[in-house]
């Protein structure tokens, strides 16, 4: 069981992830990410759901809302993904995901004809209440998609980091490229925190190839939970 409880607070965030039962596969094709990321916008509001523009990638009509939880990252991966969220208000985390993962269970058993669960248990979460924690986890939750680039990198490291930086620029399923200065789902993350902290996308593109160099100096004492 999960034995974390959730802060309304500007200081503490979350790592939140979860994979599919079995470790099965959770996104078949880009429709599936696609409305995942939909679903991340359109259930983090106490309002009812907007329109969502598939063709352009965008939400529309944004009328002001009143947020559930802050995005601040995220990543897709086939089997799994990864979020940083910080709470609005409280119970939104459990709300959130809730909805999440009722939601995109739904769509998913209808569109591939199946019934029953599609995720390992309840999601999974783990506290960020300090800054090297915090400037770690981004890159982090990022650099998962390098996973699909290169299998074995966390073993035999990045040799090439501009190749891998390319790589996590254009893929799609993650917030890295809005944070990279790559227009994508801007609409879904909340961005004024993390670029408090790197100011720029410049500072943001050199801090994590930095990672992608010193990744080991960098989680010479990783959290017991990453993985």
């Amino acid at each position: 069981m999960r034995k974390i409880e959730f802060i309304t607070s500007d200081i503490y965030l979350y790592h939140i992830y979860n994979r599919g039962v079995d470790k099965r596969n959770i996104f078949l094709e880009n429709d599936d990410y696609v409305r995942f990321i939909h679903d991340l916008f359109e259930f983090n509001d106490t309002k009812p759901a907007k329109e969502f523009s598939r063709a352009k990638n965008t939400i529309v009509n944004q009328d002001k809302r009143k947020l559930k939880v802050e995005i601040l990252a995220f990543c897709l991966m086939p089997n799994h993904f990864h979020l940083l969220l910080k709470q609005k208000e409280d119970r939104g985390i459990k709300e959130f995901m809730h909805k999440i993962g009722t939601g995109y269970t739904m769509y998913f058993n209808r569109k591939n004809k199946r019934s029953g669960v599609l995720f390992q248990g309840r999601f999974k979460a783990k506290l960020i209440d300090n800054e090297p924690y915090f400037k770690y986890m981004p890159h982090y939750i990022h650099a998962n998609a390098l996973d699909l680039f290169k299998f074995d990198w966390r073993e035999q490291g990045v040799k090439n980091t501009k190749q891998a930086l390319k790589f996590l620029e254009k893929y799609r399923w993650s917030s890295c490229p809005d944070y990279l200065g790559k227009a994508n789902f801007r609409s879904v993350i909340s961005r004024n925190f993390i670029n408090s902290t790197w100011k720029s996308s410049e500072y943001y593109r050199q801090d994590i190839v930095e990672y992608l160099r010193n990744r080991d100096m960098w989680e010479a004492q990783p959290p017991t939970y990453l993985g």
